[in-house]
């Protein structure tokens, strides 16, 4: 593959960027926050603070660590242990399945509420759209095309919603900084839902498809990594003020749609339409993302893989909205695997740390000492929250 131009590698490092921010920002982003905000109320954005530190961490790392190696994390995985590539593609593909169930449904709600069709029959149209997007010609440009624009609509419509609930900033602001209430659980989930299972690796994989790869590339995938982060940070941002500002004015949060109540509570009606749009929008990003990402750590184990992987991404949708169809989404299931994307990380991060030290696989490049420790940092960090999370579910 022929290294892509200055212009092509922003352009690719922007898409690789929105790829990653809106794989995050799903049904289960949406839902994960509303319902941590109802229970955190403003300590909630120390939680998001401390995540933001640890996603740039974890990202930082992997997307380097890819770049400059110029494999996927499956294939550098299996060098430095022969079978730990194998372990890790399941462990990403499960996960991502289960998100894209998830994604699916919250397609289908998202188009019920604009249109008021069936959410089975909009989980099918959904599914029908997204297999559309990798069907075109130049599927790799359809997909940074689609991820640009709907991840800003996303933004600029919880916005609107965010400014309409009035909520208290300065409360916000002060408890962000010096929380009344710290939950380990929320830690895990939320990192989970941002840079854990697939996600951490969804830009990273983007740019190598495009050819942005190698030392050479260093700086602009340090810039798409962060600013990934920052997208998804200030979407998560907009959403917890909304959610803050409608829980303390008295809005009741119906259980079985949380971020629904958030957008009508809000805006009222327009607000429960635009609820509709940004589901919609968030749900056919992330089916991409997941789908995008987890046939990436297929598609290199065997050729006829690689040269059939639209037709596995098309099966991995398909089967996820048969599922879909059969079972149903709850939102106890959605907050549930972002804590487990969450105890994948240390365990893919660390198998990234390993590999880039090893002089085997990497014989020239030497990996900043900070970024290391910041690496190592996040590792240590996410297990110790992850085990202090699986206790609290147990003694539960």
């Amino acid at each position: 593959m022929s290294k892509p131009s200055n212009t092509g590698w922003r352009s690719a490092g922007l898409g690789a960027a929105f790829l990653m921010a809106t794989s995050a920002i799903g049904p289960g982003f949406l839902t994960q926050t509303t319902v941590f905000t109802q229970q955190l109320l403003s300590s909630f954005g120390f939680v998001i603070l401390v995540t933001i530190l640890l996603d740039i961490g974890a990202q930082l790392n992997i997307w380097r660590i890819l770049v400059v190696t110029e494999k996927r994390a499956q294939d550098l995985s299996n060098q430095l242990l022969p079978g730990l590539g194998y372990l890790l593609a399941i462990l990403i593909v499960l996960g991502g399945l289960a998100f894209n169930i998830g994604n699916i449904g919250g397609a289908g709600l998202g188009l019920n509420v604009v249109t008021g069709i069936n959410p089975t029959t909009g989980a099918i149209i959904s599914c029908v759209m997204s297999l559309a997007i990798f069907w075109v010609k130049e599927a790799g440009k359809a997909i940074d095309i689609v991820t640009k624009v709907l991840g800003l609509m996303i933004i600029v419509l919880t916005l609107y919603v965010a400014i309409s609930s009035h909520p208290p900033i300065m409360d916000a602001l002060q408890h962000s900084i010096f929380p009344t209430t710290i939950s380990p659980m929320a830690i895990v989930t939320i990192v989970g839902g941002t840079v854990g299972g697939y996600i951490s690796f969804a830009g990273a994989h983007r740019l190598l498809d495009a050819g942005v790869t190698g030392p050479e590339a260093i700086p602009q995938v340090t810039k798409s990594s962060v600013t990934g982060i920052l997208i998804t940070a200030f979407m998560r941002m907009a959403l917890f003020i909304a959610a803050l500002g409608v829980i303390t004015s008295g809005a009741i949060i119906n259980p079985a749609n949380p971020p629904a109540s958030v957008f009508s509570a809000a805006a009222g009606q327009i607000g429960y339409r635009f609820f509709g749009v940004v589901m919609w929008c968030a749900s056919i990003t992330s089916v991409i993302g997941s789908a995008y990402t987890s046939v990436s750590f297929l598609r290199s184990f065997h050729p006829w893989l690689e040269k059939h992987h639209r037709s596995l991404i098309s099966a991995f949708i398909i089967f996820s909205t048969v599922v879909l169809a059969l079972i149903g989404k709850p939102v106890k299931i959605l907050v549930a695997v972002g804590a487990l994307n969450g105890l994948i990380l240390p365990i893919a991060l660390t198998v990234m740390l390993l590999a880039i030290r090893n002089k085997r696989l990497v014989p020239t490049y030497r990996h900043p000492r900070w970024m290391t420790a910041a690496g190592w940092l996040v590792v240590a960090i996410m297990a110790w929250l992850g085990i202090s999370a699986i206790v609290q579910m147990v003694v539960k």
